[in-house]
C-alpha cells in the first residue's frame, strides 16, 4: 500500500566493488548528514534545499569514482507513512544520543566526589558532539532533552540550585495540573506516581514538549524548572526531598529510579531497569502518554506494595 509522504529526497547509488575506501568515505558523509538508510545503497533525507545540495554533491563524488548515482524526490514510500519514516529518523538519533548519554553518565560518575582537571575539556567535547547531533535531529527526538538535562547537571556538578533545599507543603498543591515531556520514561512516570500518591491525590497530568503550552501547569522533569534534576538527584529524588516524603518504600524506589535513569550505579539497584525498558517499548508500540502513565502507575503501586511487605 502506498502512503503519502511528499517530503523526501532519495539517493540511489552504486560503486564498483574495488572502491572500498570510497565506500567508507561515502558512508561517513551520509552518517554526518543524518541520512536514513532504507536499504543497501539507498539513503533518505527530508526535502530541503540544503539536503538536496548535499546529495547532489555526493552524487557527483560517486560518479567521479566510476559509480552511478540517482536522486529522486519522493512523494510516496511503499508501506511507510510519513509518521513511520519520521520514527525511523528519531530512532537513529536516539541511538546516537544514547551513546552520548552513556559517556556523560560515565563522566559524572568519575567526577562524583570532585572535578578532575580534565572534566571541563570532556564536558566541552560532549557539548560539541551534542551540537552536531542537533543539526541532524530533524524531528526533535525526545532523547535530545535527556542529553540537555545531563549537560546541565554536569555544568552544575557540586553546586545546588538556589531554593532547591526549601521544604514545601503538599496541601498547597491539591488538585493541580502537572506537566512533563511526552513519551514518559522511568523518572517521569515514577515522579508522576509519587506526586499522585504522596503530594497531590487529585493531580492531573499533561505531556508537552514546552511548558508554554500549559502556563498554569507545574512542570517537572523538564529543563530549567523547579522540580527536575538537582546535583546528583533525579527528579523523583528532588520531589522526595522538597516535600519531605519519609515513606521507606518511596525512598527505596527513588534509589532504583536513580540507578535506572542516571546509570551511575550509585545505589547498586537494578530493579527498575526492566521497567525502563517497558516504558520505552510501550512508546514504540504506539501507546499514548496517558496509557504509559496509567500502566506505569500500576507497576509502581505493585512495586511499592512489595517493598512495604
Amino acid at each position: 500500500m502506498l502512503m503519502q509522504s511528499e517530503k523526501w529526497i532519495l539517493l540511489l547509488y552504486e560503486l564498483p566493488t574495488t572502491k572500498s575506501s570510497e565506500r567508507v568515505s561515502l558512508w561517513r558523509r551520509l552518517k554526518k548528514f543524518g541520512a536514513l538508510s532504507l536499504k543497501t545503497s539507498a539513503y533518505l533525507l527530508p526535502d530541503t534545499p540544503t539536503h538536496l545540495e548535499r546529495f547532489q554533491w555526493l552524487a557527483q563524488q560517486i560518479r567521479d569514482g566510476d559509480g552511478e548515482a540517482t536522486l529522486i524526490r519522493v512523494s510516496e514510500i511503499e508501506n511507510l507513512s510519513t509518521e513511520a519514516v519520521t520514527a525511523l529518523f528519531n530512532e537513529a538519533r536516539a541511538a546516537d544520543y544514547q551513546e552520548l548519554i552513556s559517556s556523560l553518565n560515565e563522566l559524572l560518575k568519575q567526577n562524583r566526589k570532585r572535578k578532575s582537571e580534565t572534566f571541563q575539556s570532556g564536558l566541552d567535547r560532549f557539548r560539541a558532539r551534542f551540537a552536531e547531533l542537533r543539526e541532524i535531529d530533524f524531528f526533535d527526538s525526545p532523547r535530545a532533552h535527556d542529553v540537555e538535562t545531563l549537560l546541565q547537571r554536569a555544568a552544575n556538578l557540586h553546586t545546588r540550585a538556589k531554593g532547591s533545599e526549601r521544604r514545601l507543603s503538599a496541601k498547597d498543591y491539591n488538585g493541580t495540573t502537572w506537566l512533563t515531556r511526552p513519551r514518559p520514561e522511568i523518572d517521569r512516570v515514577g515522579s508522576a506516581w509519587l506526586i499522585q500518591k504522596f503530594i497531590d491525590a487529585k493531580a492531573t497530568f499533561v505531556c508537552a514538549a514546552s511548558a508554554s503550552k500549559y502556563p498554569k501547569a507545574i512542570p517537572f522533569d523538564m529543563l530549567d524548572v523547579e522540580f527536575t534534576h538537582h546535583g546528583e538527584d533525579c527528579t523523583f529524588e528532588t520531589l522526595l526531598k522538597r516535600f519531605a516524603i519519609e515513606d521507606k518504600g518511596a525512598r527505596v524506589i527513588g534509589e532504583m529510579i536513580h540507578d535506572a535513569d542516571l546509570e551511575d550505579d550509585k545505589f547498586h539497584r537494578s530493579e527498575c531497569v526492566g521497567l525502563q525498558r517497558l516504558f520505552i517499548g510501550w512508546a514504540k508500540l504506539g501507546f499514548t502518554d496517558e496509557e504509559i502513565l496509567g500502566k506505569g502507575f500500576g507497576c509502581f503501586e505493585a512495586l511499592h506494595a512489595s517493598i512495604r511487605k
